[in-house]
């Protein structure tokens, strides 16, 4: 009975999230309730998580709690160590949900809402969470080695190696622009930078605590640490009113990029109970908490979304970004839906911090719903706005125009009513001189969730105190990406280094801790510090990479998933990893060739170099711009040429693993697996960590 009970409770959501998708799928006509997306997201992630992850775990790969994880055999209180699953997935969590869950859906709202949303549930449920957790399984059955050193052991040495450069310059890249939208969140923002900056200090008292002074404590740590973050939170506003305060937390770009790049080496080099997991896990907590609080608003006020379902820019003539829905829409939403990047700490800091194999599953697959959560959050927070505040805040001067009057025009005649009046009263009530011109998501999604926030409590009068938090939350929400990131670029310098010099390798041992730090911090500091004094070349002109580096470094996760399950014996199954990874190789050779060689500049980035070329061989570009232009150029054609390199790398590895897969098919060779030798558990069943605490 009870058995029957439980059908019918699952059969009953399973049906109300594909009712809410139906809903959302097919309603035309007037604006749509909010409250769809959340029944529609929340059942369907409910059903992926009870069902779908369920069956990989059981059938596809066969968890085993009898077995030793690397945090039991090579406990050194430094990398590897045994944590709690509450406080790793905390940790997971807040490193893998970085700007793209966020500022993603945000972008691919000029396209209206049905397609990222679709996206964000669909490819969450069928893509990410499945790369997420088969990575992490995989780097647990090998001593925590990183998804570069699986595809180096596993595929071939040729295109491993090939593949763990290919990883190393995404990973530099990606934390230079990471560390370069924190600096834009933080910089003369007093209320953000001080929050921000109290988060270490209370992560190291946290982390001390759990170790020596209440081992095993977890709830009183977690909360201590909660009540001194919400404390902080709400003392920055205090900061910022006040003028001998505000001095000293108002920082220029240089100096908070220095700030970060010191951050970052610290969280890298000490041991990762004392910084990086506590600093995380309390960050989790204000991420989850405000994601979850914006989800309350949205069933409480129940706004309506008011963007289209689909617009007219799915064409390619986007103001936001030029490009057709299809590849963009898949490239411009990559966290949130499946993100390469997590592959990096599925086989980073995760596996080795795991306790038992099943926590797998609610690690890898769950904290992916729940950044796709995220994700849909955000996409409704950007298309509750009015359309055409929502425009005028992403599309540059350059589309719309650069006077107030002259982009209301343009945007009204897009069919999105807008005046000047109501942008500047928005301004003023949120607490910004102007909102007009504001690309990169960071600020139209800030107003989203303020005036969301705004109608749940305090109305108007507090709409500037939520904009402001919402800064704040953007910013805590990617600097969890930075240090955890930097801490696994560290591994893989040490890995690559090691095959050079053998003791490098060695996790260890701290000279080659530090100057791997030093290494990986310096590459990707060398890029921030670039982007910071010169904002018209740099690191800004390798943004429209990330989309398609990201997503190229998730076929490469899903190359390695894929032949090690074949080597597993797992062939009946395989569709589970080799359908994303066809579809990700798709869209991304696709957006590839269209981001080289399309013939419109807004596209192609030889296009756009050629047409500046042409510019300054008619005389149209003044001499005072002449340098500038000149470095634009080198830029475009340098995001060409990495766009190029990168993709080439990934034809290559794919090539190495089509090789590999007809000779285990084939039966032409005996498949080897790379797997640490079983050693069984010594842990009690009920164990759940020396100094991280208890379940």
């Amino acid at each position: 009975m009870k058995r029957l009970g439980r059908i019918l409770i699952w059969v009953t959501v399973a049906l109300l999230g594909a009712g809410a998708l139906a809903k959302i799928a097919l309603h035309r006509g007037e604006s749509l309730n909010a409250i769809w997306f959340v029944i529609a997201a929340v059942c369907c992630y409910l059903v992926a998580y009870r069902l779908y992850s369920a069956f990989l775990a059981a059938k596809l790969l066969v968890l085993d709690d009898t077995r030793a994880t690397p945090s039991e055999r090579r406990d050194d209180g430094r990398d590897f160590v045994p944590t709690s699953k509450w406080v790793l997935f905390g940790h997971h969590f807040a490193a893998i949900a970085g700007p793209g869950p966020l500022v993603g859906p945000t972008l691919a709202a000029q396209f209206g809402y049905l397609p990222g949303t679709l996206w964000l549930i669909a490819g969450a449920a069928f893509a990410g969470c499945v790369q997420d957790f088969i990575i992490l399984f995989c780097s647990i059955r090998r001593d925590g080695k990183s998804v570069g050193q699986m595809a180096r052991e596993e595929v071939s040495k040729r295109g491993g190696f090939i593949a763990q450069l290919a990883v190393l310059a995404i990973m530099v890249i990606l934390l230079g622009v990471v560390a370069l939208v924190v600096v834009n969140a933080l910089k003369s923002s007093p209320w953000a930078t001080f929050t921000l900056a109290m988060t270490i200090p209370i992560a190291l008292l946290v982390g001390v605590y759990l170790r020596f002074v209440r081992p095993g404590r977890v709830l009183e740590a977690s909360l201590m640490g909660v009540g001194l973050i919400l404390f902080v939170v709400f003392a920055g506003q205090w900061v910022a009113e006040s003028p001998s305060w505000a001095r000293v937390f108002t920082l220029g770009g240089v100096p908070l990029a220095f700030a970060i790049i010191v951050y970052a080496f610290a969280a890298s080099a000490l041991p990762v109970w004392l910084l990086l997991a506590p600093r995380d896990y309390l960050s989790a907590f204000i991420k989850a908490g405000a994601i979850f609080a914006l989800a309350a608003g949205i069933l409480f006020v129940r706004p309506h979304v008011l963007m289209p379902p689909l617009t007219r820019f799915i064409d390619g003539s986007g103001p936001v970004f030029a490009g057709k829905i299809f590849p963009f829409c898949f490239i411009t939403i990559a966290c949130g839906a499946i993100s390469g990047f997590h592959s990096l700490i599925s086989s980073g800091t995760t596996p080795k911090m795991i306790l038992r194999e099943s926590h797998a599953r609610f690690i890898g697959y769950g904290a992916m719903l729940l950044e796709s959560f995220v994700g849909v959050m955000a996409m409704v927070a950007a298309c509750a706005m009015t359309p055409g505040v929502y425009f005028a805040i992403n599309s540059p001067p350059s589309i719309v125009g650069a006077t107030p009057d002259s982009a209301a025009a343009t945007i009204s005649g897009w069919g999105f009513p807008l005046t000047a009046q109501a942008m500047a009263g928005l301004a003023h009530a949120v607490g910004e001189q102007t909102l007009w011109n504001r690309a990169g998501g960071a600020p139209s999604l800030a107003v989203g969730m303020a005036q969301i926030f705004s109608n749940t409590i305090g109305g108007e009068r507090l709409l500037s105190i939520w904009y402001h938090f919402a800064i704040m939350f953007e910013a805590l929400f990617i600097l969890t990406v930075l240090d955890a990131g930097t801490r696994v670029g560290r591994f893989m310098v040490q890995e690559l280094g090691g095959r050079v010099w053998k003791p490098f390798g060695r996790t260890g041992w701290m000279p080659g801790i530090l100057l791997s730090s030093a290494i990986i911090v310096g590459m990707w500091g060398y890029f921030l510090y670039q982007g910071v004094v010169d904002p018209l070349g740099g690191i800004n002109s390798l943004w429209p990479l990330f989309g398609i580096s990201n997503q190229l470094l998730a076929a490469v996760a899903l190359v390695v998933a894929t032949t090690i399950l074949l080597k597993m014996g797992r062939t009946r199954w395989i569709w589970v990893t080799l359908l994303p990874m066809a579809w990700l190789v798709i869209i991304t050779m696709t957006a590839s060739y269209q981001k080289i060689f399309d013939a419109n500049p807004r596209i192609g980035f030889l296009a756009y170099a050629n047409a500046l070329v042409a510019q300054i061989a008619a005389g149209k570009i003044p001499a005072a711009k002449l340098m500038d232009t000149q470095r634009l150029i080198f830029n475009q054609r340098l995001d060409a040429a990495v766009t190029a390199v990168l993709a080439l790398m990934v034809i290559v590895l794919i090539v190495e693993a089509l090789v590999q897969w007809y000779a285990i098919l084939s039966s032409r060779r005996a498949p080897v697996l790379h797997e640490s030798p079983y050693v069984q558990t010594q842990w009690a069943a009920g164990y759940s960590g020396v100094a991280q605490g208890d379940d």
